[in-house]
Order: structure tokens, then C-alpha cells, then sequence
């Protein structure tokens, strides 16, 4: 069966959406989620990186979905008065800790197409004012492979396990460079394999919003960020995500599981990854002269 990329859009605004709705993490059949356990959200978060401390000083209640596969604020490295752009924000989780961050003189925009995630957040937007005496965050609707963000206005691109949903992934690295300023850069979590998944795991996994089926080769992933103008890429694995998702019975990874060849298991081949690069600084030389 043919699926396009209206098709793949509308399960994941459709999944996400329920999920926005009913206040529930993700992950499984009962809520066709995608890339976090069916589990507690705050455990989640500290077991990938998050500081705790600081969930429970800044986050608004209900921010925080479980829906996170990494913590790109940790690589971002970020300074107040920078603008930073969330991939994919969600209910503001990420947009919210970075916040704090880049200071009154800095801003953070998180941009999602789904309606019921945005309504989400900007309920969030009042508990994040109330803890942190900021208003530097606002949400906006969009798709990330067509971003509501003019050229070169953007000092940092954050996202977290929102790449690997898109049907159109090099136009989103595309977008990314368009909207980074001359020197900007990239901190993203995302779900990349290793190596292609059997035929009949990926068939099996289709109906997991691509969490999984749409995560892209290692090396695709480098190529298409290197053809978007992207520099210095770093790709770090990080094995331990997938590795408790598939000790804990997780059921998305306990079905991969089932349909791998003998011997091997799901972090052989995915990976949760930490994605590092930069828009090369004005007046760099061609492509190639700033790797």
C-alpha cells in the first residue's frame, strides 16, 4: 500500500493530537505514539539527561509529555540573548527549559503543526511566567519542513525526536539552514539507525507515527545535513535509550524484537543520537572549506 506525505503528516498530527488531548505519554498501540516508554514522564527525563532540580523549578505542570529521546538543550550550549527555535515543541517542554537559558534579552519560538499540542502549550505559557518572571517564549503553527521563520533570524535549531517523523526530511534540514543566522547551530535528539531494519520489522512498526520506520541511515542523515550547507556535524550515539526501552518490555521495541535475526537486538539498529553542526559564519569560503 502507498503511503504519502499528506498520508504520514496526518497520522502524526492525528497521534499527536490524541496525545495533546487525553494527557497521556506516548508509545504503544493503546496510543499509536511514538519514541518514549508508556512510563513516567519525569523518570523518562532523568534517566536521558534532564536535571531534576531544574524539571521542578521552570517546567509548568503538564509540559512535560514523556515524549523525549534525548536532551538537546544540553549539547545547545546556549547564551543568554540567543534566539532558539524548537523543532516539533510540543507541549513546550524543551522551548520552556531553554527559556531560562537565553534570558529576558533572548527568545525562544517552538513551532508544531498540531493544533491540540500548540493550544497545550500556550496554556503552559502562564505557569512558565508565574516560576521563572520570564515572557520570552511564544508557540507558532507550522510544519517543519516549511518553517514560519524568515531567513537567518534564528542563532540556535533545538529538536527532539521530531526529525525522524517528517516524510521529507532533507527539506527540513534545508529550513534549518535557511533560518539559521551566519554562525548558528544545531543541538537535536533524534532516533537515526545504524543499519536497515528486516523488511518485516519495519512493515510491523508502520503504524508507530514512523518513529521507527522513518528514522533515517547514519550516513543519509550526514549527507543531507552536508548538502543543506551544514558544518562541523557531529553524530553521537547514545545506546542507553534504546537499550532500557528494551529491557523495560517496552512494546514497540518488544515487538522490533521479535522480528530481528538471532542474536541481535533493537540497539542494533537504532539509535537515540545526539546531532551537532553549524551554518558556516559569513564570508566562508565554498562548501568544504569549513569542515
Amino acid at each position: 500500500m502507498s503511503t504519502t506525505h499528506d498520508d504520514i503528516r496526518t497520522t502524526v498530527r492525528d497521534g499527536y493530537g490524541a496525545i495533546a488531548r487525553t494527557e497521556s505519554s506516548c508509545c504503544g498501540p493503546a496510543t499509536n505514539g511514538c519514541c518514549a516508554p508508556a512510563a513516567d514522564p519525569t523518570a523518562l527525563a532523568s534517566a536521558i539527561g534532564y536535571d531534576a532540580n531544574e524539571l521542578a523549578q521552570i517546567l509548568p505542570e503538564g509540559a512535560n509529555l514523556g515524549l523525549s529521546c534525548g536532551n538537546p538543550g544540553a549539547i545547545a550550549a546556549l547564551k543568554p540573548g540567543e534566539v532558539v527555535l524548537d523543532l516539533g515543541s510540543g507541549a513546550g517542554f524543551d522551548a520552556f527549559l531553554c527559556g531560562p537559558k537565553v534570558g529576558a534579552s533572548g527568545r525562544v519560538i517552538g513551532v508544531d503543526m498540531t493544533s491540540d499540542m500548540l493550544t497545550r502549550a500556550r496554556k503552559n505559557l502562564d505557569g512558565y511566567r508565574s516560576r521563572t518572571g520570564l515572557d520570552n517564549i511564544e508557540f507558532r503553527l507550522g510544519e517543519i519542513e516549511h518553517l514560519p521563520i524568515p531567513d537567518a533570524s534564528v542563532d540556535v535549531v533545538i529538536s527532539n525526536c521530531v526529525i525522524n517523523l517528517s516524510p521529507d526530511k532533507p527539506q527540513v534540514w534545508r529550513e534549518i539552514a535557511r533560518v539559521l543566522k551566519p554562525g548558528g547551530r544545531v543541538a537535536v535528539s533524534d532516533m537515526v539507525l545504524l543499519q536497515p531494519l528486516p523488511e518485516q520489522v519495519r512493515a510491523a512498526v508502520e503504524a508507530y507515527i514512523g518513529c521507527i520506520a522513518g528514522a533515517a541511515l547514519r550516513d543519509d542523515l550526514r549527507r543531507m545535513m552536508a548538502h543543506a550547507g551544514l558544518r562541523n556535524i557531529h553524530l553521537e550515539p547514545k545506546a542507553a535509550y534504546v537499550a532500557t526501552l528494551t529491557a523495560g518490555n517496552d512494546p514497540l521495541y518488544q515487538q522490533v524484537q521479535g522480528g530481528l535475526p538471532t542474536g541481535t537486538t533493537p540497539a542494533d539498529f537504532i539509535t537515540s543520537m545526539d546531532i551537532a553542526a553549524e551554518k558556516p559564519a559569513a564570508g566562508c569560503c565554498p562548501p568544504g572549506c569549513c569542515d
